[in-house]
């Protein structure tokens, strides 16, 4: 089969189409025809590894030192079962499922960069939205668990200011949904060419963070969610930070370790399927444009998400 494979740590050009054995499932995992995947944060994070010395000890320790443990990356699978284990009760061949490669900080699987990948059925995999196509529910399982995981910490309530920097963002944009339908008065941090989209989700505020001065926008909030982490920041994120009401929480992404629970997953499919939330897909690549794609998303620039067609359907 036809896999992108991670040759070392560095540059997206490190990224290689090559021929590598099709996998076989266990008695306990299923065979999935990959339809599409997605690029994320993520996986441009673990390709480039040039984080600071402790981070980048604990990360190689976590996936590999030169080069990733599994040289194929890529955690979001949108496809079809092709083949099951003996001990598989819950899907059957020909079904059209998504699933995220990782249901806790110790179990967790790689390898959607490529045409096929083999997951167990307890993990998260779910039959996929009918009202979507592979694109759109490969564009559901990063920034869906994520956002998920960022309105948890939450008790949000109607009428809630809630602020959300990164709002156009794969994670920003499920967390506006999610948050929206809790009743939350939006306001959503991003630039200018994306305030038709931020709109759209249901934002009811938005501040250009590029703009001089636009910390005076700020009001106070019942919660400021910040969507990006310490990647990126702004003179108006540093304030926003402070701008709280009395038992007001800041909430970043980048605090501890993101949970990404089977509930979670098939909560994202059932908001899905009832139209609760929308996928945002911005660019969609074929497996031999890998490189080009990992290039776009290592600019910070996109909207929503970045998909990968593998295979036809």
């Amino acid at each position: 089969m036809k896999a992108i494979v991670c040759l070392k740590y560095g540059k997206a050009e490190n990224l290689v189409l090559q021929n590598v054995k099709k996998p076989k499932p266990k008695d306990n995992e299923v065979l999935i025809k990959i339809i599409a995947t997605s690029v994320t944060a993520s996986d441009v994070l673990i390709r480039k590894l040039d984080e600071p010395l402790i981070p980048k000890l604990i990360l190689q320790l976590m996936f590999g030192f030169g080069r990733p443990r599994n040289p194929i990356l890529g955690m979001v699978t949108s496809g079809i079962i092709e083949d099951k284990g003996k001990d598989v009760t819950k899907f059957e061949i020909g079904d059209e499922v998504f699933a995220y490669g990782s249901v806790s900080s110790t179990k967790h699987r790689f390898g959607s960069y490529a045409e096929y990948i083999c997951l167990p059925e307890a993990w998260n995999l779910a039959l996929k939205p009918e009202n979507l196509s592979f694109e759109e529910t490969a564009a559901i399982p990063y920034g869906g668990l994520l956002a998920s995981h960022l309105i948890k910490k939450t008790s949000i309530t109607k009428g809630d200011k809630v602020l959300i920097y990164g709002a156009s963002g794969s994670i920003g944009t499920i967390a506006i949904q999610l948050a929206k339908n809790l009743g939350a008065h939006i306001t959503s941090v991003c630039s200018s060419r994306n305030f038709e989209l931020v709109k759209s989700l249901g934002s009811d505020v938005i501040i250009d963070y590029t703009l001089e001065n636009s910390e005076k926008q700020l009001e106070t909030y019942k919660y400021v969610i910040d969507a990006v982490g310490n990647s990126k920041s702004s003179t108006l994120k540093e304030k926003s930070k402070k701008a709280l009401t009395l038992n007001g929480k800041y909430i970043s992404i980048d605090d501890g370790i993101p949970l990404t629970p089977k509930e979670a997953f098939i909560n994202l499919k059932t908001l899905a399927e009832q139209e609760k939330i929308k996928p945002v897909i911005d660019k969609i690549y074929s497996l031999e444009q890998m490189v080009e794609a990992h290039e776009y998303v290592e600019t910070g620039r996109k909207r929503g998400n970045v998909v990968i067609e593998i295979n036809t359907f």
